[in-house]
């Protein structure tokens, strides 16, 4: 049985000190004194050290070596003598509201829409790892700054690691999402995803929602909520933030924009990309500046983006198109020196309906693989070119190679990400019937999955 990590020597001196986990308590060790609370440690830790975390939030382990007493905090009279792990820590940083006196009536209302994720997750001290913990409520729950912002109203639609979502996932959330704007009872949706699929997610609900009438914001976290140095507590006001006093519509994704905590940067869906395992300023936008910049409770608006395609919120559904399906059987291929050309061939024979190509450069393959590509498209697989640089746009008409993946018939997608062409393509073979509707679709800039030559700021 777990006895919270802790193995015979320290629990025989917490039951000499007549303490156990969650109390508060004062440690006296052979040259520091510390005031924190008594934490779990994790099933496979050593035996020589405890966790006790500080009243600033961070968790510090001592050496029981070093311990020369351990004493219970009492309570003052009429308060609880209870006391819970707190999970909730902020970093010295918030968006504070201009307006001191507001009413919980005044605020607008958001809809939140809990995945999982590292943002919904907190540490499981039996391992050590990660796991999903915390519900829609708790989430937010858990940040008093939002009731500054909105009146919240949560709610659990998946409790997944982003590794585990599927397309028939988005179709899900796309499906609840337009039931939750059709309500008219939101002035937008906040959906708190996994980090590392959610630049997917977003481009699937960019394609699935068309013209929404408000704020569709993905929001996610590097580091869990219960960690001192967590960003899913920012990032949640930010998304918020953004949502309830930008004048646009679309889908979002609302990240740190740095690794300093003063900066929230909103991305357009299909424009961004995860391009960090674990900094907090992960996520880029690619081949634009981020949609936005929210410092505090002030929006920024980047002036690129005159030219793309946006509507203005509004409080009518009338033109929002909602189309949920995705077919599977689409394939992402990453060339590179030594691929096995017997890949497209598979890809063939499994029942792939389209391949994604992340060639080289402009978006170039081996010429060995020539013969492979005509197979696979006269069995009518639609092959795709996308470059695997991650900035820069695709051109097939330079160099010869380029010229004759043309005239084997395989379909440039300029600067679109190879990510967000994976998505569309289920999107498109998962609600067009005809070829030839797919090839149009898929070279038809509908949601900024296409972007012109511009200048990063």
């Amino acid at each position: 049985m777990y006895t919270g990590g802790y193995h015979k020597k320290l629990e025989e001196l917490f039951k000499r000190s007549n303490v156990k986990l969650g109390d508060s308590v004062i440690i006296q060790t052979s040259n520091e004194t510390h005031t924190g609370i008594l934490l779990p440690r994790y099933e496979y830790a050593d035996d020589n050290h405890l966790v006790l975390k500080l009243k600033n939030g961070y968790n510090i382990g001592i050496n029981l070596r070093k311990i020369k007493s351990i004493k219970k905090i009492v309570e003052k009279a009429g308060t609880s003598d209870k006391h819970s792990i707190d999970y909730n820590y902020v970093d010295n940083f918030s968006f504070e509201s201009t307006d001191q006196n507001f009413s919980k009536g005044d605020l607008p209302n958001l809809s939140l829409l809990s995945t999982g994720g590292t943002i919904s997750s907190k540490i499981d001290y039996r391992t050590g790892g990660v796991m999903a913990a915390l519900t829609a409520k708790e989430l937010n729950d858990s940040i008093p700054e939002l009731v500054k912002i909105a009146n919240i109203d949560p709610e659990v639609v998946l409790t997944e690691y982003s590794e585990n979502i599927k397309p028939e996932h988005w179709s899900l959330i796309a499906k609840k999402v337009a039931n939750n704007i059709l309500s008219s009872k939101y002035e937008g949706i906040i959906v708190s995803h996994g980090t590392d699929t959610m630049h997917y997610t977003s481009a699937a609900l960019s394609f699935a929602l068309q013209n929404p009438p408000i704020p569709v914001v993905l929001v996610g976290a590097q580091r869990s909520s219960d960690r001192p140095s967590s960003d899913a507590s920012l990032n949640l006001i930010g998304a918020c933030t953004f949502a309830t006093k930008s004048k646009v519509s679309g889908v979002f994704v609302a990240m740190h924009y740095s690794i300093s905590d003063d900066v929230i940067a909103c991305h357009i869906g299909t424009r961004v990309r995860k391009n960090h395992t674990s900094r907090r300023d992960a996520f880029h936008s690619i081949d634009v500046s981020p949609f936005s910049l929210v410092k505090k409770d002030q929006i920024e608006i980047s002036n690129q983006y005159t030219d793309l395609i946006f509507q203005q919120r509004s409080k009518s559904f009338e033109r929002m198109i909602v189309r949920p399906n995705f077919e599977n059987k689409v394939s992402l291929l990453k060339f590179y020196p030594g691929f096995d050309c017997r890949m497209i061939d598979y890809c063939v024979k499994s029942g792939q309906k389209a391949i994604i190509f992340e060639g080289t450069g402009l978006g170039h393959i081996n010429k060995g693989c020539f013969s492979h590509i005509k197979s696979a498209i006269d069995n009518g697989i639609l092959i795709f070119m996308t470059s695997q640089c991650i900035w820069g746009r695709t051109a097939l008409t330079v160099y010869d190679t380029g010229r004759d993946l043309l005239n084997l018939g395989v379909i440039p997608l300029s600067n679109m990400t190879s990510e967000t062409a994976l998505v569309k393509a289920m999107w498109c073979l998962g609600n067009l019937k005809e070829v030839k509707d797919v090839v149009k679709m898929m070279t038809t800039n509908i949601a900024n999955e296409f972007t012109k030559r511009i200048t990063v700021d």
